[in-house]
């Protein structure tokens, strides 16, 4: 069979900005993407059905029979075995969300809203699904607990290295290849995993759920609280909890953020400090794309929301709920406002448009240190970015 997994509309402006350069299925949540999650249970490659600005890095790969799956639903072996048992014209949903449907080619179009030539079968359980950014670290501890068993079957731990401290290391697994020396591991009623080729410097104390992924890194006398996940090619250090990167971000030095999802190519300077507590204690607001407002969350907790590419300076301050776009640099002292659009230069003072051509040097440096090319298509992506959101910058 033929798997696609689409963006559902609503779901995909709502997560923004963290799906302005890639689909959702693309997200990191707990240890994997959640492409990598619906292939692992499908047992099948999976393509994409997303914005057309997309399809050049993302391609779909239509046959004459297709199951459309909605790849901001999180897969469970419940839903996997009604979506495999999906017939022609059928469709899985749970309220007002299509899970899964299988069409032919010629039915291709539409993969939401009213669709009377299918016939609908309901899924009565409680399935857990991504509709906001803050779903992510919000959930994230499931989705470790989820993803574990799947990235170490097969496999036995290795050890955990010199002078280091592990409380209940049953619940600890430990890549080959990884590093670990003279750091604190609590996993007390939690999960801990530590990827291939990942390193852990002495000093460090991490208390689970704690997710590394390949060749990423824990700087000295870092303080971690789980449910955090620390994306492939990613450094940090000082203070965090439940905190997301989804790889290749580095926030290497001191500094709080808590409560949050950082997007790839990111770097928070040394002493960033991002507010995830309102001093009134009340629901944090954090603006959303779709609404063109600032909405309730519905959580005490948030912190930063940042998309890819964007960049803090020395000492900067983020005010609870910030979210900040793509390719956005942020300096200077004081509070700038809780949302930063993209390509926007400066801070509390005031913000000023960060030229394309600047923003493109920035990310073919970053992409140059971890041996990877910023090519053609990247820069199409952004570039895409950079003029759908120009009503932001006026």
């Amino acid at each position: 069979m033929n798997y696609i997994l689409f963006d559902e509309f609503i779901t995909r402006k709502n997560m923004l900005p963290l799906t302005f350069v890639r689909p959702i299925a693309e997200i990191r949540f707990g240890i994997l993407t959640m492409r990598e999650k619906w292939e692992y249970h499908l047992k099948s490659k999976t393509s994409t059905l997303t914005e057309n600005y997309l399809l050049p890095k993302y391609p779909i790969f239509e046959e004459d029979e297709n199951v459309l799956i909605n790849s901001s639903f999180h897969p469970n072996a419940e839903i996997v075995k009604m979506v495999k048992k999906l017939k022609p014209n059928q469709a899985l949903v749970h309220g007002d969300h299509i899970i899964a449907m299988y069409v032919y080619r010629a039915g291709m179009d539409g993969a939401e809203g009213e669709r009377e030539d299918l016939e609908m079968i309901e899924y009565q359980g409680s399935p857990l699904k991504l509709n906001f950014p803050w779903d992510i670290f919000t959930y994230n501890d499931q989705a470790i607990k989820h993803d574990f068993p799947i990235v170490t079957e097969g496999k036995k731990s290795a050890g955990f290295g010199k002078g280091t401290h592990v409380v209940a290391p049953e619940n600890v697994f430990v890549e080959e290849g990884a590093k670990i020396s003279h750091a604190v591991i609590n996993a007390t009623d939690s999960l801990v995993y530590i990827g291939k080729d990942a390193e852990i410097m002495e000093g460090a104390l991490i208390r689970g759920s704690l997710a590394m992924c390949n060749n990423s890194v824990i700087k000295m006398g870092a303080r971690i609280y789980g449910a955090t996940t620390i994306g492939p090619w990613s450094k940090v250090g000082g203070e965090l909890d439940n905190v997301v990167f989804f790889g290749y971000s580095n926030k290497a030095h001191g500094g709080f953020v808590g409560n949050a999802v950082i997007a790839e190519w990111c770097n928070l300077g040394s002493d960033t400090n991002c507010s995830n507590l309102k001093n009134n204690y009340d629901i944090v607001k954090v603006w959303n794309y779709n609404e063109q407002r600032f909405i309730d969350s519905g959580l005490q907790f948030v912190g930063v929301i940042m998309g890819d590419h964007s960049k803090t300076g020395i000492n900067t301050m983020l005010n609870t709920g910030t979210v900040v776009g793509v390719s956005a640099n942020i300096f200077g002292a004081g509070f700038p406002r809780a949302f930063i659009p993209s390509f926007s230069w400066g801070g509390a003072a005031g913000f000023t448009p960060f030229l394309f051509g600047k923003a493109v040097e920035v990310a073919d440096r970053m992409f140059s240190r971890r041996n990877k090319v910023f090519d053609d298509k990247e820069k199409a992506i952004l570039k895409s970015v950079y003029q759908m959101t120009f009503v932001y910058r006026k």
